[in-house]
């Protein structure tokens, strides 16, 4: 009788320690590495802060966060939050009046939001926790290979077929990325564009939210009205003239002033 009850309790005790273990399991969100373990936990809320601009400036990545930060560009998280961000963004545009004057536009950042530097930062720099490396991205850049934001792209088609002018406003250099930025734009699907507005000489030295401040002040200028403004940077959404709505898409992986 007793060793029957002992052999009960302990096929119990075993049936509520694997529930525990399935249960702790399916809570890890799936592009968490094994073993990660607290690490991971500090990295998740790591990356939420960078996210939320609560980090700001940082220069990299924390090198215990290379795993978890690789783990969740490249298992599938990544990609869930861009397309979650370009759904709301599309629902967003289907509620805009399009005058029909030429005069609704969008503008959006080009490096991580229409075109991606993944392969590099995975490949150079250990997903960020190496420090920029401005020859070592001029050349990458210069190979004007970076592939398409597919989630982008399909958001850059809604808008052009919606009527609104889009202008891709980047940091990069004219001079030296000029035409480069723009034929790799234009073999990644992303045609039709009102303007590619790159940095010029004029603007060496300024910071993003500077430079990209102007850009803008000049198309509200000109007449347009700027519905929407999307980015990976917060400098990309900061300043004046903002647009009326501004969308952040994520990028844990380096952090532009």
């Amino acid at each position: 009788m007793i060793v029957e009850m002992v052999r009960r309790v302990r096929e119990v005790v075993v049936f509520l320690m694997l529930a525990v273990f399935s249960k702790a399991a399916a809570l890890r969100p799936p592009y968490w590495p094994r073993g990660g373990g607290a690490s991971c936990s500090h990295c998740l809320s790591w990356r939420l802060a960078v996210e939320v601009n609560n980090v700001e400036p940082w220069r990299t990545v924390p090198a215990q966060c290379f795993s978890c930060i690789g783990a969740y560009i490249t298992g599938g998280q990544y990609e869930h939050d861009l397309r979650f961000v370009v759904d709301q963004i599309m629902s967003y545009t289907e509620a805009i009046p399009v005058a029909g004057d030429g005069m609704d536009a969008w503008i959006l950042d080009v490096d991580d939001t229409c075109i991606s530097n993944v392969d590099y930062y995975r490949q150079k720099r250990r997903y960020g926790c190496e420090p920029y490396d401005a020859a070592a991205f001029k050349s990458w850049a210069m190979e004007g290979q970076c592939p398409a934001i597919q989630s982008v792209v399909a958001l850059f088609e809604k808008l052009i077929g919606s009527g609104f002018k889009v202008f891709l406003v980047t940091g990069r250099d004219e001079e030296t990325f000029g035409q480069i930025t723009a034929d790799n734009l234009h073999r990644e699907g992303f045609v039709g564009y009102e303007r590619l507005i790159l940095r010029s000489a004029a603007y060496s030295g300024r910071n993003a939210v500077e430079f990209k401040t102007e850009m803008r002040r000049r198309l509200v200028e000109q007449g347009y009205r700027i519905w929407g403004n999307v980015g990976d940077q917060w400098s990309d959404l900061q300043g004046q003239f903002v647009g009326n709505r501004t969308f952040k898409l994520p990028n844990p992986m380096y952090f532009v002033p």
